[in-house]
């Protein structure tokens, strides 16, 4: 099996990071896409946290994704697929995502083999969030790669990139804080809160999570 994850997830990062050696064009694209300062905007007193063009392409997306996705049935995951594709995702071909999910910039998120967005999953990709092979997000958990710091005066909003490894699970409606990682094999149970790393092949429950136990996989042998 494809892993993804330890020095494989930081070269992917730095991959999709943008270069300055592919000239000035990227580079400025990228800064118009990025979170503008609070000092200047001040979105504390209705100005914005993103820019003119950033904001209208998410308009753009969230149309797109409204009428033509939000409703489809769930075995036309290879129509989401392209959808996404065609706003910038990174999504392998055996990727499955649901109408129900909801994906806040897609440029931001890369999906690897057999990856999972469920039902009304709310993948609020401020930052890159990445989904290693066979890793799975179920029904109403929430990704969330934006937070603010609050011992800034103008509340500045900050965003930190979310990985979840290969073969980790996020069961229902649990939350994923800004910068974690969700180490390979782990578990965030049900209603969970993890806003630190949880570690590969661990088990963690409860607001904030705590481990609970290790995971063992248990290999089913046929007798003969």
């Amino acid at each position: 099996m494809q892993q993804l994850n330890g020095s494989n997830m930081d070269r992917l990062r730095q991959a999709r990071a943008p270069r300055a050696s592919n000239g000035h064009v990227e580079v400025a694209q990228a800064e118009s896409m990025a979170v503008l300062s609070a000092s200047e905007a001040m979105p504390r007193e209705g100005g914005p946290s993103f820019s003119l063009r950033h904001r209208l392409f998410r308009l753009a997306w969230n149309m797109t994704w409204l009428l033509l996705a939000s409703w489809t049935p769930p075995v036309l995951h290879g129509w989401r697929r392209s959808l996404l594709r065609l706003f910038g995702a990174k999504v392998d071909p055996t990727a499955v995502i649901y109408g129900g999910a909801r994906i806040w910039y897609p440029p931001h998120l890369e999906m690897a083999s057999h990856s999972c967005l469920g039902p009304r999953v709310n993948c609020y990709a401020m930052a890159r969030i990445t989904l290693g092979p066979y890793a799975l997000v179920s029904q109403g958990a929430h990704l969330c790669a934006g937070s603010h710091d609050i011992e800034d005066e103008h509340f500045q909003l900050i965003a930190r990139p979310i990985v979840i490894e290969a073969n980790a699970w996020v069961a229902a409606e649990a939350f994923v804080g800004p910068g974690v990682t969700i180490g390979e094999g782990a578990v965030l149970g049900a209603r969970g809160v993890a806003f630190r790393d949880l570690a590969p092949w661990t088990v963690h429950v409860g607001n904030p999570a705590r481990q609970i136990r290790q995971r063992k996989i248990r290999l089913n042998v046929e007798r003969k």
